[in-house]
């Protein structure tokens, strides 16, 4: 997923519009402490998110998206926002977030496969109805 801004920036209600969040959950993003930086404002006191404030928003939506608590994407922020010389710690929040979204999914793999299990028992119930009603 890719989303531009204009060179001028775009507001809250269009960066809201863009990224598929709520103006009410960029606004929580910001007051969490969850931007890389204070997002910055018009003369007329408007938020202008350019391309990097869109990006962190998605990478932010992918992380809440796979299930990463809130906690641990903040301490990621923090370590991004505090900026080189602790990729180390940050490799081990993301590799530790990876594992779990890896067992999950294998999880749902093994649920997914009982229930085609069970389709493919009803299909051909079905297809044999059928075939004996002929």
């Amino acid at each position: 997923m890719t989303i531009t801004a204009p060179p001028t920036g775009l507001s809250i209600a269009q960066a809201a519009e863009r990224s598929g969040l709520t103006t009410h959950t960029l606004r929580y993003y910001e007051r969490d402490g969850l931007m890389l930086r204070e997002v910055p404002r018009s003369s007329s006191g408007h938020r202008l998110y350019d391309e990097a404030d869109l990006r962190w928003v998605t990478m932010l939506t992918r992380l809440r998206a796979t299930g990463m608590p809130i906690r641990e994407v903040k301490a990621y922020a923090q370590l991004c926002q505090a900026g080189d010389g602790n990729e180390t710690a940050r490799l081990e929040l993301l590799q530790a977030h990876r594992a779990r979204v890896l067992a999950q999914l294998a999880e749902v793999t093994e649920h997914l496969g009982a229930i085609d299990n069970k389709i493919g028992i009803y299909e051909a119930r079905l297809s044999d109805g059928a075939t004996r009603g002929s």
